[in-house]
């Protein structure tokens, strides 16, 4: 299997933020998801990997290339879409796609004009006229329309009304047919990496929590229930993070079989969301100091 993305031990030190030894992999023909809180690192990674930030230190290889020696080859191959796209909003999106497409060797005004009539975007308005769905659309068609192999986003579904993203995410799904793309999906809303990814990796704090595959997160962790007679010093061993209340305790643990030993049959399991995963890691962190 080949990787189309690998990165090993990135650091970045901002003084007041510290990205640590990043490191996961992603094979060629899925999409992983990148998840993690506001702050966690998810923008810094994706803009190391862009070489928009230089790195402190660490590897970073886009198709089995270093990102730096490679960059220009590299960037043909990817389709990036921001959070917020920057464009020069007084022109249009004809006009932007004129700006744009010379730098591509490979741009297929075919595909362009495909996806500007599927998603319905007006070629003559100007861009400051658009809504965040509109323009987040547009960046799509803008960096799918070269034949991109790797395609980064950065919040994509961020801000988006709830048939706009599910549009947008129908769309990734099919996208995934052709299994020689590969997609980054950086995202706080974790319900839309559920749908679509293949591969988690969370960050927290700066940190990679774990990144394995979707099937496997669901297999690890579980979200218990019961009454706070179970909880003691002891037992909070096995949980990732413990909160209590008037009617029992609610925990996150990531070693499920050991749980059900050391609990039995006393307590609840649920499959725990990513959202689940996500909150009592920050409860983790904050117990922690």
């Amino acid at each position: 299997m080949s990787n189309t993305l690998e990165i090993s031990n990135l650091s970045k030190n901002y003084g007041d933020f510290q990205l640590k030894d990043v490191s996961f992999t992603l094979p060629t023909g899925y999409i992983m998801g990148l998840i993690g809180p506001n702050g966690a690192g998810k923008t810094t990674v994706i803009k190391t990997i862009m070489n928009l930030v230089m790195k402190d230190k660490g590897e970073v290889q886009l198709f089995g290339k270093d990102h730096r020696d490679f960059e220009i080859e590299a960037k043909k191959r990817i389709g990036f879409v921001y959070d917020t796209p920057n464009y020069y909003e007084h022109l249009s999106l004809k006009r932007l796609k004129n700006v744009i497409a010379p730098f591509y060797d490979r741009w297929d005004e075919n595909i362009f004009m495909d996806l500007v009539g599927r998603f319905e975007i007006p070629l003559n308005k100007p861009l400051k006229k658009f809504s965040k769905g509109m323009a987040m659309k547009s960046s799509i068609a803008l960096a799918l329309s070269h034949h991109a192999e790797f395609i980064v986003m950065d919040e994509p579904t961020s801000g988006l009304d709830p048939v706009v993203r599910r549009e947008m995410l129908d769309f990734l799904r099919n996208l995934m047919e052709d299994e020689k793309k590969s997609i980054l999906f950086s995202s706080h809303i974790t319900t839309d990496i559920e749908q679509v990814a293949d591969y988690i990796t969370f960050m927290h704090k700066g940190k990679v929590v774990f990144s394995k595959t979707k099937d496997a997160v669901r297999e690890q962790y579980a979200l218990v229930k019961g009454g706070n007679e179970l909880i003691n010093e002891a037992t909070k061993q096995h949980f990732v993070a413990v909160r209590t209340g008037a009617y029992g305790f609610e925990g996150l643990t990531d070693d499920v079989s050991q749980t059900k030993k050391i609990l039995s049959n006393s307590a609840i399991y649920e499959k725990a969301t990513l959202e689940d995963i996500m909150f009592f890691n920050n409860i983790k962190t904050k117990a922690e100091g």
